[in-house]
């Protein structure tokens, strides 16, 4: 894992992620324990991480010794499987344009408002002027109370350039072409039984999951003819069965020997 990427990771932040990359998520207090461990938690660690998540609505508990998802990581959860899934339609060269109102609003409510754009895949080409292809079968348009005004339209400028104006095209892709290089060194670990290999691991596939999330998902038209996206995404498929195989194994002294998939991404807020 690169100095860049390393987050303190916190015992909330591995049982969120180790939720997020379960499908469905929902895992035993047991098993959670026991991921805990990957990291040095202590069992007391994340039994209080968990009561405080299941407090904030983070994580249900299910009453039989399991916790889920709370919706607002399912949410989150819904967007990781959609990055990583990368499906688009076909595109006609039209571009979604969202107008933000003009008038004052508060500095809150203006970051959430460029969040939601950021989250939702839009570039923004000028203050309060964001684009992005209508390439998807659905696209979240924030600000549709009235916030934004929406458009549905073509452009005269050359679309690839714009595309590359309002996001770091080669930027993604060269963090992309490394990232495909940790995965095949540490899916050799992973490969020759290497438990240890299993908590960097852990965070590297958070890693991956983040950077899919950055992916503003365009038309091929708009990408270059190297452009690594399904690489990345097939060798992240194939680490991701080395890792649930050795996860399993190591896992197996859990008390219904449930085995989960590779980390979701991971959130360090406490």
């Amino acid at each position: 894992m690169t100095a860049k990427d390393a987050r303190p990771l916190t015992a909330r932040s591995v049982l969120a992620s180790t939720l997020l990359g379960t499908e469905p998520p929902r895992l035993p207090v047991s098993f959670l324990v026991r991921t805990g461990e990957l990291f040095g938690f202590a069992e007391g660690t994340v039994r209080t991480a968990l009561s405080r998540m299941a407090a904030s609505g983070e994580v249900v508990p299910e009453g039989d010794g399991h916790y889920a998802l709370g919706e607002q990581l399912v949410v989150r959860q819904r967007r990781q499987l959609t990055s990583r899934a990368a499906v688009t339609a076909e595109w006609s060269g039209r571009w979604w344009v969202g107008v933000v109102s003009a008038g004052a609003r508060p500095p809150a409510e203006r970051h959430e408002l460029r969040s939601a754009m950021d989250r939702a895949r839009f570039g923004e080409l000028r203050d309060g002027v964001w684009l992005r292809p209508d390439n998807l079968d659905h696209v979240e348009r924030p600000g549709e109370t009235g916030a934004v005004t929406w458009f549905s339209s073509c452009t005269d400028r050359d679309p690839a350039a714009l595309a590359a104006s309002l996001w770091d095209l080669d930027g993604w892709a060269r963090r992309a072409r490394e990232l495909r290089a940790e995965l095949a060194s540490t899916r050799e670990r992973l490969e020759r039984g290497e438990v240890g290999a299993l908590a960097p691991g852990f965070v590297l596939s958070a890693t991956v999951l983040r950077h899919f999330l950055a992916d503003p998902l365009l038309p091929v038209e708009l990408l270059g003819d190297e452009w690594p996206g399904q690489e990345l995404r097939r060798n992240y498929d194939e680490y991701d069965e080395v890792y649930r195989r050795l996860l399993a194994t190591w896992a197996s002294g859990a008390a219904d020997g449930t085995a989960i998939a590779p980390a979701g991404t991971v959130d360090t807020r406490d």
